[in-house]
């Protein structure tokens, strides 16, 4: 490939001349190029919502574990992109490679076609010196009356008709002769001054462009340059690839024994809930056989009074005249009211609208593809935000993140019966709390705040909700809406 060597200064300045040039050409991104960054951009956002999903499923695993496995799935959410950028960079060097050629090879036939012109000039700047040196020999040889014919001479020195006629001849071919040489002159100095009026066109064509073969050598240049940064990029996120792999291998012998850890956390949790349902349960045994004794003790005393006011209507009509009218009788009592049940829908602990990161259920563990179950919600919120009660209850567990596993700092709250069912809510890894154990809360009350205490790597809320005993889906209950 040609290069033109020119100066660092004078190919800025060339540089800076061509942007107008650089407009047409097909260095120019069209709209592919822009898809292809929309598109890189997308699946940016597509890894960041990733690694968040990844986070949440990573819950409970060591805090360096995670932090090599997070780090491990970016670098391959990132070498597609640097691929992809890479690609795009040896085409846009292509371009810009067979854009330098085409302006070389558009240069070089301006060149050459310079150089013909020149020559052809010479040329016929020869020719008519010559042409002009013969007319002028022509010229004097008529002025001094040398050997050539002259009109005079036909008419004086003719010895005869035939001669005169001869001679008159020689003089008309003559004069012909010096008329095809004058128009030859004509002709040939008309094409000199058209090949010279395009030698200055050409010339002017060549110094333009020699401007673009600056500019499409610097373009090329930085092109080169681009995708050499690319193919750098792509080869360091490959090593850390492969070196992350390397270190991520060395956790493998302890993902069980973590596994295991949340499982006994879990375990844990289960039987505290349970325990509270057990303890609502018996309340709720206490205050049925409390109302049976008050509703016998009731019905005996209503049955007592109905034995007495049926004596003292015996007594009375054995006292009252034959003619007397009978008394009213006594009107029954009222039933005891029914105690209210409980009602409400239970609500989300932070205002919609929210995102959910990791929904309850079945989770799929990243690392080795182990399954367990993910008894809590996880919902995007940032640290320091509130979280509030879902319902109204009473505090049974504010527990630090000391001790207290993979959860930290937790708030288990007990809501009673609801609707005829038992339920409790579980809230784990924040920042700090805003009850203590035992209080009553009101449904909406902050609780705590958001935060990133225990087995996680980045803030979140995390939301159980358990009913009669077992844990379900939030999302089902009528009053959880993400969005309004």
């Amino acid at each position: 490939m040609r290069r033109h060597p020119r100066t660092a200064a004078a190919r800025r300045t060339s540089a800076l001349l061509a942007l107008a040039v650089a407009a047409g050409a097909i260095l120019v991104t069209g709209p592919a190029g822009a898809d292809t960054l929309e598109e890189l951009q997308q699946q940016r956002e597509a890894n960041s919502a990733e690694q968040e999903r990844l986070s949440s499923e990573l819950e409970g695993t060591d805090a360096s574990l995670q932090t090599v496995y997070l780090e491990l799935a970016r670098i391959e959410g990132e070498i597609p992109i640097a691929q992809a950028a890479l690609d795009q960079a040896v085409v846009d060097l292509a371009a810009a490679e067979r854009h330098q050629t085409s302006i070389d090879d558009r240069l070089t036939v301006a060149e050459t076609e310079a150089t013909t012109l020149t020559g052809d000039i010479e040329a016929s700047s020869e020719q008519i010196a010559s042409t002009e040196d013969g007319i002028g020999e022509l010229a004097r040889s008529t002025y001094r009356g040398g050997d050539g014919l002259t009109a005079l001479r036909v008419v004086f020195d003719a010895g005869s008709p035939e001669e005169f006629a001869s001679r008159t001849s020689a003089v008309n071919s003559a004069m012909r002769s010096q008329t095809d040489v004058l128009d030859e002159l004509e002709t040939t100095a008309a094409t000199q001054r058209n090949s010279q009026a395009r030698l200055d066109a050409v010339n002017v064509r060549i110094g333009e462009l020699k401007v673009e073969a600056d500019a499409a050598v610097v373009a090329a240049d930085e092109a080169r340059e681009e995708a050499q940064t690319h193919r750098t990029e792509l080869t360091t996120l490959q090593q850390q690839e492969t070196a992350k792999q390397g270190e991520l291998e060395g956790y493998r012998d302890t993902i069980a024994t973590q596994q295991e850890q949340i499982s006994a956390d879990n375990a844990t949790l289960d039987a505290e809930i349970q325990a509270i349902f057990e303890a609502q349960a018996a309340e709720r045994a206490r205050q049925a056989e409390e109302k049976r004794k008050a509703d016998e003790a009731a019905a005996a005393a209503a049955a007592a009074e109905r034995e007495r006011q049926r004596q003292a209507e015996e007594e009375a009509a054995r006292n009252r005249p034959t003619n007397a009218p009978a008394p009213a009788p006594a009107p029954a009592p009222a039933p005891a009211p029914a105690p209210p049940a409980s009602g409400g829908a239970l609500v989300p602990p932070v205002p919609a609208p929210f995102h959910v990161t990791s929904p309850f259920g079945m989770r799929t563990y990243p690392i080795n593809g182990g399954r367990y179950m993910h008894n809590g919600t996880d919902i995007r919120s940032a640290c320091g935000n509130p979280q509030s009660s879902v319902a109204d209850g009473r505090v049974s567990a504010v527990k630090p993140a000391r001790g207290n596993g993979t959860h930290g700092n937790q708030v288990l709250i007990d809501h009673g019966v609801i609707n005829g069912d038992s339920y409790v809510s579980v809230y784990n890894h924040l920042s700090r709390f805003a009850v203590s154990s035992g209080q009553s809360i009101g449904q909406g009350q902050a609780l705590g705040y958001t935060g990133m205490t225990g087995a996680v790597t980045g803030c979140h809320v995390h939301v159980e909700i358990w009913r009669n005993g077992t844990p379900i889906n939030p999302e089902s209950l009528p009053g959880w809406n993400r969005t309004n």
